[in-house]
């Protein structure tokens, strides 16, 4: 099954979603309306309902059809189950975001980093310090490394727009997984001297290694966002027993 065609219904009705084209608690059109409207198997269309199903989107009813459960809301809300950039959940938040690049530069992996990361000891990596802004507000810190092997050519122009979508356009990388730690940690330097904290001593820590088709690690994010505007999301299904 062509990967483009179910994923282009996915982000489609993900989209008609999100700006309420379909509104909280409607069916979503049947499975034959979708497949005439999309030109396409029912395979396909039923892929593309799966991923939206997963991203807690909608809630497959059966013999009645596909109920749409999303509701936005006013704070910023990143995903814990799917693999989003912050250019991709800026945009489904209806927010305006943009990127400062702070540091740019390449490094070899010792024990301390392989530690912390994943990387081996002598892998060459990108290090990248950005600064994330909400509505012109800077509330999230990323601390990125890549690895140079697969994301070769990333520059700091890339690195202030959307590095998945060079990976995913242009250099044809498959993102398939990602491991997360969810932790609260003291405040540091660096957190202070971009971010306005106001009384807090602590920032929301988002931790992650990427892989890809391969099972190739790429990316190890350490993601420093500030509490008052700090909000994920995760879909749970309850297994029967």
């Amino acid at each position: 099954m062509p990967k483009a065609k179910y994923n282009h219904i996915y982000k489609d009705l993900k989209e008609k979603i999100e700006t309420e084209v379909y509104s909280y608690q409607e069916m979503l059109p049947s499975e034959n309306t979708l497949i005439l409207e999309y030109g396409c198997s029912r395979n396909t269309v039923r892929r593309a309902l799966a991923l939206l199903t997963a991203d807690g989107y909608v809630q497959p009813m059966h013999g009645k059809g596909v109920r749409n459960i999303f509701q936005p809301v006013e704070q910023a809300l990143f995903t814990v189950g799917g693999i989003e950039s912050f250019k991709e959940s800026t945009i489904r938040n209806k927010r305006t975001a943009s990127t400062k690049v702070l540091l740019f530069t390449e490094l070899t992996s010792d024990e301390k980093i392989e530690k912390k990361t994943g990387f081996k000891k002598g892998t060459r990596l990108y290090y990248i310090q950005r600064l994330r802004f909400l509505n012109k507000i800077p509330l999230i810190l990323d601390h990125n490394y890549f690895l140079k092997e697969a994301v070769s050519g990333l520059t700091p122009e890339i690195a202030s727009q959307s590095v998945y979508e060079y990976l995913e356009g242009t250099l044809g990388l498959t993102i398939t997984t990602s491991k997360r730690t969810l932790t609260v940690e003291h405040v540091t330097q660096i957190d202070e001297k971009y971010i306005d904290l106001k009384d807090y001593n602590c920032m929301a820590v988002i931790t992650s290694q990427t892989f890809d088709d391969n099972g190739i690690q790429f990316e190890y994010t350490q993601s420093r966002h500030h509490p008052d505007y700090f909000r994920f999301q995760d879909v749970a299904v309850r297994k029967v027993h």
